[in-house]
C-alpha cells in the first residue's frame, strides 16, 4: 500500500504557483564578507569573465560604482570598443512612426506631455501656443509678482522645467532631416 502524503494542492497542481515545492528553497547569501543579507544580484568578477559574484541591493551599488568596464584596454581599443557598442541607429529612423512604447501619436515623448499636460495644451498644440501659455503663467506664478508664496515658487519652476523641456524637443524636432 503506498504511503499518503498530505499536499495542500488536492490534486490541482496548477493551484500551486511555478517553482514553488515543498522543499526549503536555497538562498544565496551576499558575498560581502560579514553581509547576511540574500545575494541576488550578480556580478562579473573581472572583465569577461564568467565567474561572477553575488550582491544585495546595497553591496551591488558599490561594486558598480566601483567598475571601469574598459579596464585593461588601451585608450584605443576603449575608444573602438566604445564605438562598436554604440553603434549607428539611423536604419530604424524610418520605423519611427510607429512609435512603439511612445504616448499619443508618438511624435511626443511622455515629458513632453506632462509639459503640455502642466500647460493645459492638447498634445498636437506648436511650439506657439506653447510659448503663449508658457509666458500667461510664468507672469502669474513669478516670485517677483507674488513675492513670499511658496506655493507660486514652486508652480514658477515647474513651469520652466516643462518649457525647457518642449523648447529641447521642438530644437531636436527642427534638426531632424526628413
Amino acid at each position: 500500500m503506498a504511503k499518503y502524503t498530505r499536499s495542500n494542492d488536492w490534486g490541482f497542481p496548477r493551484w500551486r504557483g511555478y517553482g514553488s515545492g515543498r522543499e526549503a528553497t536555497q538562498v544565496r547569501i551576499c558575498d560581502r564578507h560579514g553581509c547576511e543579507e540574500p545575494g541576488d544580484r550578480p556580478a562579473p568578477k573581472s572583465p569577461n569573465s564568467p565567474e561572477r559574484w553575488y550582491f544585495c541591493e546595497t553591496h551591488a551599488g558599490e561594486y558598480n560604482r566601483g567598475w571601469n568596464y574598459f579596464e585593461g584596454l588601451s585608450a584605443e581599443d576603449a575608444a573602438k570598443r566604445e564605438a562598436e557598442e554604440r553603434g549607428d541607429t539611423s536604419g530604424y529612423r524610418e520605423s519611427s512612426h510607429h512609435a512603439w512604447a511612445g504616448p499619443g501619436d508618438g511624435s511626443r515623448s511622455r515629458d513632453e506631455m506632462r509639459a503640455l499636460e502642466l500647460f493645459e495644451l492638447d498634445p498636437d498644440a506648436d511650439f506657439e501656443a506653447v510659448r503663449a501659455a508658457w509666458r500667461r503663467q510664468a507672469k502669474a506664478n513669478h516670485p517677483d509678482v507674488r513675492p513670499g508664496d511658496a506655493e507660486a515658487a514652486t508652480r514658477f519652476q515647474a513651469i520652466q522645467a516643462a518649457y525647457e523641456v518642449l523648447r529641447a524637443a521642438e530644437e531636436r524636432r527642427q534638426w531632424q532631416p526628413d
